[in-house]
């Protein structure tokens, strides 16, 4: 699962990072503003994929994909852009769970087989 949403979340970091030249010169946004708002996420998605062995970076992750979704009131693409993340985050986010508890029943059938 880790793997999976650090992936997705990295992915979402260029994405966020692009987004900056996006602001400044299709919609108009100050500079300081595009850089601070499209860095900064991108910045928190790449400390968030660092953060993912503890659980509560799953949360974290949640909200960074809020905030993509929320970047389409300066972006009115990212509307688009973020709920396609958001969708490939808790696509990863729930398969990710599903098949680390897969592989754990998996080795406990395995561990209950190998007993005489």
């Amino acid at each position: 699962m880790r793997a999976m949403c650090a992936a997705m979340l990295s992915l979402e970091a260029v994405i966020l990072a692009l987004s900056v030249p996006v602001m400044i010169s299709v919609e108009d946004v100050d500079k300081g503003t595009a850089l601070g708002v499209g860095l900064g996420l991108a910045a928190l998605c790449v400390v968030t994929a660092g953060l993912l062995r503890h659980a509560w970076a799953y949360w974290l992750g949640h909200a960074v994909q809020v905030a993509a979704i929320g970047l389409g009131f300066l972006v009115p693409t990212m509307f688009a852009v973020g709920a396609l993340f958001a969708a490939l985050w808790f696509a990863a986010f729930f398969l990710g769970r599903k098949i680390e508890a897969d592989k754990a029943r998996w080795a406990a059938e395995e561990g209950a087989t190998d007993q005489p």
